[in-house]
This record gives C-alpha cells, sequence and structure tokens, in this order.
C-alpha cells in the first residue's frame, strides 16, 4: 500500500472514489495484489511497466520530515561520534601515531585543514536538514564524511556505514520537495511529487539492515546465547528477570528476541496490518539499544527511518489536527502538485484530470541506479569470497556485513616482540603503543599496517631492520582464550592481500565450542576470591607467561591434551597428563609447551592476594568507621586514621596508602549512589551540561582552526590560552579524597 499511485491523491478524493461503485473488472480481480504489495503483476511484466511504477508521483510529507530529520541527527553526530570535539587530540600536526586507513594512500590533512573539512560537512548536515541548496548540502556532508570514514578503520561499524549510504543516496533523491528552504525559492520545487523509487530505495535499505542482520544471528553462537552473554545484566532487562532467570532472560529476551525482531520487523513494518504494532516493538527495540550501547545516534536514526514504511502523506494527517494558528509555522497540508519528474499514465491520475506523460531518460536512469544498488547491497554482504584477507574469524569488513552484536571479544593476552634483523637484539613493545585504539588486535589488515608502520619508528630508535611479532590471546563468545595470529611470523615481511586469504591467521578451533558448557560449571563453583583463565594451544607453539607477586596459589590444570610446563628460573620441565595440575611460583617466569598432536587445553587458577587483603582492610576500616559513629568505639582512634571519619585529607600531611585507598573508594561509592538518587531533573541537568561542553569545545576548536587558516596562527601563548578556555568543563564539586595522584587499588593482573 505504501507504494500505490493512489497516494498521490488528496484525501477527499480517495474517499470520494471510496464511495464510489466500481464494476467488476480485471483490475477488481487483482486488486489483492495492490491492496497486500501497492502494485499490480503487470506493472512488473515489462521494463517499460517497471519503470513507471518506480516513476509513479508520490507524496514528498515522509520523505521531506525524514531528511529534516536525518540532516539534524548528523549535525549532533559529528561533534560526538564523528570525533569533532576531539579533532585535535587525533590529527594534532606531528604527531608520532600508526594509522589505519582503507587504502595507505589515504592521510589526514594538517589539523587546521581537517577543522576545515569537518566544517563542511556540518554545513552540508544541516544544509540537509533545511533543504538548502540541496544538492550542495549533500555533497558537502558526503564527500567529508566517506574521506573522515575511510581514513580509520578503526571507527568502522554498521551503524556509521549506514549513514554513508543514507546520504549518499539523498543526493540523487528530491527529499527537498517538502518543507524545505529551497521550495520558498523555487515554485517548482515546492510541496511538488517524488519518484516512487525515492521511498523505494529508502525502504529496501532500513530492510536489508534489519534482515540480513537477522540473517547473521542464525549463526550458533548467537542462538545458543553466547554472543551476549553478558548483557541480561542490565537493569532495562530487571522485569524478564521478575519471570525468568538470567540465563534465561539472555538465552530468550536478549538473543531470541533480537533474533525475531531483526528477522521479521521489515515485513512487519511493510504492511499494513501489522505496521502499527511492528512501530511499538521497534521503537522499544531502540530506545532499549540507546541505553544498552554507546552508538551515538543509530537508535535515533531507525526510529526516523521507521515512518518511512508508513503512507507518505502521513505528516499531513497530523498536521491537519493542529490548530489554524500553528499550521502556519508547520509543513503544508494541502495536496502536493504534479512533478516532472514523475510519470503520470495510470488510472489514478487520469481521474486526477493529469494526462499521461512518456517515460524519458531521467526516469529510466532513475529505476537503473535502483536497481542496480539495491543489488548491491545485497550482495556486498556475502562477498566476502573475494575480500578473503579481511576474513579473520569473522566475515570481511564488519562495516558492511551487518554482523550487528554477533561477536563478543575478550583479550588476555598481547605481546609485541622487535628484534633488530643486524644485530639481533630482543625487545618488547607496549601493546598499543604509537596508537590510539586497541582494535587492530583482532584485524590482520591492521596488525600488517601496525607493523609496518612500528618498522618504520623503530629506525630513530636506532633499531636497524626491525623485525615485528605479535602474539595476541582472544577468546571469542566465552570460548577458550586462543592464539589469534602465528606468533613465529613476521608480520613486515608477511605477505598480505584483500583477495587472498591471510596464511599466518591461526584458525578458530571451534571443534572446543562444546567445551564453553563445562567452563561456565567451573566458573559458577568457584568463591568470589579466586580467578580462571582458561587457554587452548596449538600443538608444537608455547606460551610464555609470568605469574604476578600479587597473585598467590597459582596452579595450572591441565584439561586436555599434553604440555611440558618449564619454570625458567630453575630450568626445570614437567610434563603434564590430562587431569593434572601444577602449582607454579610467584614472581617467576613459566613456558607451557604443548607437546600434544592435538591442540591442548588448560586453566590457570589464582587469587589475587594483594586485592583480598585490601579488601579485608577496607572491610576492618568500615567497621571501625561506623564503631566510633555510633559510639560502641571507646578507643580513641589514632592520627593517621582519623581521615575514615570525615571522608576528607584536608591538613593531614601523611596518610597511610591503605586509608588513601579506602578513601577514594568510598568517595566513589558515595558518587555512584548520588547518581543513582539523582532526581530526573538532575539527570537531565548533568546530560544538558555534559552535551553543552561537548558542542562548546567543537565550535570553539573549529573557530580557531579557521581563523589559523584565513589569518595565520597567532603567538604560541595567545593560542595556548585560548585552547585551554576551549577546554574549560563544567566545575564539579570534587573532594580532597579523589585526587589523581591517590595510587589505585590493585586490579586483576593479567596472567
Amino acid at each position: 500500500p505504501e507504494v500505490s499511485a493512489d497516494s498521490a491523491e488528496s484525501p477527499a478524493s480517495q474517499k470520494r472514489r471510496s464511495n464510489k461503485k466500481e464494476e467488476p473488472g480485471p483490475s477488481t480481480l487483482h486488486s489483492w495484489t495492490k491492496r497486500l504489495l501497492g502494485f499490480e503483476w503487470a506493472d512488473l511484466s515489462s521494463w517499460h511497466h517497471f519503470v513507471c511504477l518506480l516513476n509513479r508521483p508520490t507524496d514528498p510529507a515522509a520523505l521531506g520530515i525524514f531528511r529534516f530529520l536525518f540532516g539534524l541527527l548528523m549535525a549532533l553526530d559529528i561533534p560526538q561520534e564523528r570525533g569533532l570535539s576531539q579533532l585535535d587530540h587525533k590529527y594534532l600536526d606531528g604527531l608520532k601515531v600508526c594509522r589505519f586507513p582503507l587504502f595507505n594512500f589515504l592521510e589526514p590533512l594538517p589539523l587546521d585543514w581537517m577543522y576545515l573539512v569537518y566544517t563542511a560537512m556540518l554545513l552540508g548536515a544541516l544544509g540537509i536538514m533545511l533543504g538548502c541548496f540541496y544538492r550542495l548540502s549533500c555533497l558537502l556532508f558526503m564527500v567529508p564524511y566517506w574521506y573522515v570514514f575511510l581514513l580509520d578503520k578503526t571507527t568502522w561499524n554498521n551503524h556509521s556505514y549506514l549513514y554513508g549510504l543514507l546520504g549518499f543516496q539523498l543526493l540523487f533523491m528530491n527529499a527537498n520537495r517538502y518543507w524545505s528552504i529551497d521550495g520558498l525559492w523555487n515554485p517548482q520545487k515546492r510541496n511538488a511529487h517524488v519518484p516512487l523509487w525515492n521511498y523505494t530505495l529508502l525502504r529496501t535499505q532500513i530492510f536489508i539492515v534489519y534482515f540480513i542482520a537477522g540473517i547473521k544471528k542464525l549463526d550458533a553462537d548467537w542462538v545458543e546465547g553466547y554472543s551476549m552473554s553478558s548483557l541480561a545484566h542490565h537493569w532495562l532487562f530487571s522485569p524478564f528477570r521478575l519471570v525468568l532467570s538470567e540465563e534465561m532472560t539472555s538465552l530468550l529476551v536478549v538473543h531470541g528476541g533480537g533474533l525475531m525482531l531483526d528477522l521479521t520487523a521489515g515485513y512487519l513494518l511493510f504492511f499494513d496490518a501489522t505496521r502499527p504494532l511492528a512501530l511499538v516493538f521497534v521503537s522499544y527495540f531502540h530506545c532499549m539499544n540507546s541505553q544498552l550501547f554507546s552508538i551515538g545516534m543509530f537508535s535515533y536514526t531507525m526510529l526516523a527511518t521507521s515512518p518511512l514504511f508508513c503512507y507518505p502523506d502521513w505528516p499531513r494527517h497530523l498536521i491537519a489536527k493542529f490548530p489554524a494558528c500553528f499550521q502556519r509555522l508547520l509543513p503544508l497540508s494541502e495536496a502536493p502538485q504534479p512533478s516532472q519528474e514523475c510519470v503520470y499514465g495510470g488510472a489514478g491520475q487520469q481521474r486526477l484530470g493529469r494526462g499521461a506523460q512518456k517515460v524519458g531518460l531521467r526516469q529510466k536512469l532513475g529505476a537503473i541506479f535502483t536497481v542496480l544498488y539495491v543489488l548491491e547491497q545485497l550482495f556486498l554482504p556475502y562477498s566476502h569470497f573475494i575480500t578473503q584477507g579481511y576474513n579473520n574469524w569473522t566475515n570481511g569488513l564488519y562495516g558492511y556485513s551487518w554482523d550487528m552484536m554477533v561477536h563478543a571479544r575478550s583479550h588476555q593476552h598481547v605481546k609485541i616482540t622487535y628484534r633488530d634483523g643486524l644485530t639481533g637484539e630482543v625487545g618488547y613493545l607496549n601493546p598499543g603503543v604509537f596508537t590510539q585504539s586497541r582494535r587492530w588486535r583482532d584485524h590482520a589488515d591492521m596488525v600488517k599496517q601496525y607493523a609496518t608502520c612500528l618498522s618504520q619508528l623503530l629506525h630513530s630508535y636506532n633499531i636497524s631492520e626491525p623485525e615485528i611479532y605479535f602474539d595476541i590471546w582472544v577468546s571469542i563468545n566465552d570460548r577458550f582464550q586462543q592464539r589469534l595470529f602465528d606468533p613465529h611470523v613476521d608480520i613486515v615481511k608477511a605477505e598480505w592481500s584483500p583477495f587472498q586469504k591471510t596464511t599466518w591467521v591461526k584458525p578458530l578451533l571451534v571443534d572446543l565450542s562444546p567445551w564453553r558448557t563445562k567452563l561456565q560449571e567451573i566458573e559458577d563453583a568457584l568463591d568470589n576470591q579466586t580467578e580462571v583463565v582458561f587457554i587452548a594451544d596449538f600443538p608444537g607453539l608455547h606460551l610464555e607467561n609470568f605469574v604476578s607477586e600479587d597473585l598467590g596459589n597459582t596452579s595450572l590444570h591441565l584439561l586436555k591434551g599434553e604440555v611440558a610446563v618449564e619454570i625458567v628460573s630453575t630450568q626445570k620441565n614437567h610434563t603434564l597428563q590430562e587431569g593434572d595440575k601444577i602449582q607454579l611460583p610467584p614472581g617467576k617466569y613459566h613456558k607451557v609447551f604443548t607437546v600434544s598432536q592435538e591442540p591442548s587445553c588448560y586453566m590457570y587458577m589464582y587469587v589475587n592476594t594483594t586485592e583480598a587483603a585490601l579488601e579485608q582492610n577496607f572491610t576492618r576500616l568500615q567497621e571501625l568507621r561506623e564503631k566510633v559513629q555510633n559510639g560502641t568505639e571507646t578507643e580513641p582512634l589514632p592520627p593517621e586514621l582519623q581521615p575514615i571519619l570525615d571522608s576528607s585529607m584536608e591538613n593531614v600531611t601523611q596518610v597511610d596508602p591503605v586509608v588513601e585507598a579506602f578513601l577514594r573508594r568510598q568517595w566513589r561509592m558515595e558518587e555512584l549512589q548520588k547518581r543513582r538518587n539523582a532526581t530526573l531533573a538532575e539527570r537531565f541537568h548533568r546530560f544538558i551540561t555534559k552535551k553543552y561542553f561537548v558542542f562548546r569545545r567543537s565550535l570553539l576548536m573549529t573557530w580557531i582552526s579557521l581563523r589559523n587558516l584565513l589569518l595565520g596562527r597567532p603567538p604560541l601563548e595567545q593560542l595556548a590560552q585560548e585552547v585551554a578556555y576551549a577546554n574549560m568543563q563544567h566545575e564539579e564539586v570534587r573532594t580532597p579524597s579523589s585526587p589523581d595522584t591517590v595510587p589505585k587499588q590493585p586490579g586483576r593482573s593479567e596472567l
């Protein structure tokens, strides 16, 4: 029904026609297809009829509203998720950092010019919103957007890719025919019909987002509840946990509900009978996502796309219900005028007194563009047989596959080793050095770029012909921690191609997936102080590990296969068979060699003794504080413990480190409790304040950079003062017990 030619008629004419009896005929016999799908089968009988169908005149109202909302959301997105507010931190001139563009020749412009790029993108988004210089605004938004998108693969995600696609589509559409400044300037564009393919393209794009995301969730890990297993802890699922266990909430609500919604949302939104229910569930789903994940404007953008599936004239019916005094400020409610870009040849248009219009080149190009674009979007998510170099434990470039939340990863061990090709000197690099992101760890193409960049930077540290080796351990969807890359391969010299399989990527040990149930049982049986890490390794490889002195009672238990454990300091080897275990000395290195013909599976069990002792001290201090406050403690407190009474370290020259850590934790707990108990007005004020300073810094830093381009950079002192003013944040009351200089509590060490 959304694609019916009758949507071009005014509500009054539709009502008159519905009251008029018609003689039974061919059109009446096939009316069920029109009522259900919006077109007759005859419209698909030839290319000419198909072109006429895609160029049928359609009400521009819903498209104009979407254009406005999309431009507004992108204008809000640019200072936040696109990074305008922190642009100087990312693209500071002279910053030695390794970057990860799609094409290696892509490089960022100087900082002031990058601000100009973002300014153009922001002006384009505002122009789209207002429908002002529409085509130019689409170009101003789209070209910088794709440049920034392709410049950094570490920020790629599905919704960022979707924004670029929607901007590209809007460039070719007539979305400025309703509620636009262009319509005020050009009477021919004001409130004029748009071709049906404008809606067809957007609806199909959103259908693809939902449906293919559902197809991807048919993966066994999602169906069995391993992909988002920790999501059921969130407070949003508290109502479901009243009637279901947490495990069943995760399996049925999080995974089962997400799968069914993605598979059915596109269909339910299309049909009249199911659309109201679909709008409710889709809106609820996206509102939940806005609270569950930090995904910027994506949830709100998807909410803005949902009305596209309604009848195109829905804004007119809504506006007509407003009082006449408000309608002057709102979009038009009268019927749209004819447009030269549409084909008026059907019975519905003849009843309106419009003559038939021949199909021209513009109409054919619109139909061709629609068909090619839809085919390309259906093909890309399954094109990984072409882009094989990007396939490592996930299928291809994450940005166009619609694999949304299908893979949850955790990293236990990341080691970067370099070797001087001339002297043989071996050293280690801090994981993530010279980078601003950790996402490179999961992708072979980025690891290759990182290794190449590191080899160039290490020359300035007197390391000749450096070789770079990566040893990265990853668990995907609650599996064993295992290697992602071959640790014996020099990645600098290793071959990588987007069109060939990467040979130095180790395979995912899917044969060990059934172990996940056993691993969960082992974890559930442990006490709160005991930690466990599950490891799987390949035959012929070994893990070199260090047990921190903070970890007491550390033991290694062999679950499957055969390993040889070498204590490096004593040069002693211990062979373990399935079911054996060995105690590991703290503060010492050890190596675990997999000597079996099959992968070995083992686990580390340990207790963080330092953290446990600290927690006991915290408990004693809290009990002592409560006794003093309620008067049951008769002995005076020693001077070093006095700060625990007022949670302050003012006028105290020496404070015990344990007391400092206790005060710091108490301050955090009080702040957390204050946030939880905050009123709705207080939360809204905090949200608005935070966003205000994000946009404030974006505008001030942009103004500084544009001024630099026009007038040149001022003296360094003046520039520093301007940047300091832009960095000004909302002053929050902070107690003396919360300075950054207070040492952090010992945390869980990485084995």
